[in-house]
């Protein structure tokens, strides 16, 4: 369980947050690209990338060139959003979203050890497609060297989510007006090979089987 902080406590509608750790690791590990945000030179940036989660460490992956890069030890906020569903209410006012989403705040701290970074950047390939790191080739001395991998600790984090039907006012109940859910999701199609792939290079099973990690059930 994350303890909450001023900065973590959800002010508006705080019976959807969350601080269990099984929650916000779920959402994490179900995610595939983040928002990073911060102010650098006085100005505010949001910046999406990939990222991996390892334990308790995030970890962010850019170029040694970026604005998030070239400034590590940095204050960020984080944020990672699964969209579940569309909430159709009988006014406008009242719909909404069915969502789960994570906020994680913290300072960043540029991965410099060769084997942490080999492992984070392991884990940022396994992320996207499990079982992908083994089949393919490893970065070269060069790539390695112009890829930046931050570490972000797991300690200011909080979870929001929003499940159910939409809710209307009393009166609006009786309005003969569709209301409900549009259930959205993340499927994966047919692979579609490199037009430069040797002809006799099989579809391995890490592609073919590919499919969104399962949210745990209510």
């Amino acid at each position: 369980m994350y303890a909450p902080t001023n900065r973590t406590r959800l002010r508006r509608l705080p019976e959807r947050g969350s601080y269990d750790t099984d929650t916000v690791h779920a959402i994490l590990d179900e995610g595939f690209v983040c928002h990073v945000g911060f102010v650098l030179d006085g100005h505010p940036f949001v910046i999406p990338t990939g990222y991996a989660r390892v334990g308790e460490t995030l970890y962010l992956h850019g170029s040694t060139g970026s604005r998030l890069g070239l400034r590590p030890d940095m204050d960020i906020c984080v944020t990672v959003t699964l969209l579940d569903g569309l909430v159709l209410a009988r006014s406008a006012f009242h719909h909404s979203m069915n969502y789960r989403s994570v906020v994680v705040l913290g300072r960043t701290r540029r991965v410099t050890d060769p084997a942490e970074k080999d492992a984070a950047l392991s884990a940022l390939v396994e992320h996207i497609a499990p079982g992908r790191s083994q089949a393919v080739r490893g970065g070269t001395a060069k790539e390695v060297a112009a890829t930046v991998v931050l570490a972000l600790p797991l300690e200011e984090v909080s979870a929001k989510i929003r499940t159910g039907p939409p809710k209307d006012e009393d009166e609006d109940y009786e309005l003969p007006i569709w209301a409900g859910l549009l259930p959205l999701g993340l499927t994966a199609g047919t692979p579609e090979p490199d037009p430069l792939l040797t002809r006799d290079v099989p579809v391995p099973d890490h592609v073919s089987g590919w499919h969104r990690p399962t949210p745990p059930k209510e």
